[in-house]
C-alpha cells in the first residue's frame, strides 16, 4: 500500500495574495494591467496541495529560480478569512 501513496501526484499552489475588484473593472482589464493585492513584501505566502491550505512559506528568489521556504502549517480558518 506504501508504494501506491508514493505514486500519487499533488498539484502544489502559492497564494501570493488577494483581490477584490468589481465585475466592470476586471472586464476593462488588459495588458499591462496592474491588480494590487492585499500582501506586503515580506508576509508568508500560502501553500496549498490540491486548493486545500497546508502551509506558511516565505518567497526566495535565487539567481533565475524562485522557490518557496516552508516556514508553519497552515490554519485553515484563517485562509477560509482571508487572514494571516
Amino acid at each position: 500500500m506504501s508504494s501506491q501513496v508514493h505514486s500519487v501526484n499533488v498539484e502544489i499552489s502559492v497564494v501570493l495574495g488577494r483581490a477584490s475588484l468589481p465585475m466592470q473593472q476586471l472586464l476593462r482589464m488588459g495588458r499591462g494591467a496592474v491588480i494590487p493585492l492585499d500582501a506586503t513584501v515580506n508576509e508568508e505566502v500560502w501553500i496549498l496541495a490540491n486548493n486545500h491550505p497546508v502551509a506558511r512559506g516565505e518567497i526566495q528568489i535565487s539567481d533565475e529560480k524562485i522557490a518557496v521556504a516552508v516556514t508553519r502549517e497552515a490554519n485553515v480558518f484563517d485562509f477560509m478569512a482571508g487572514g494571516a
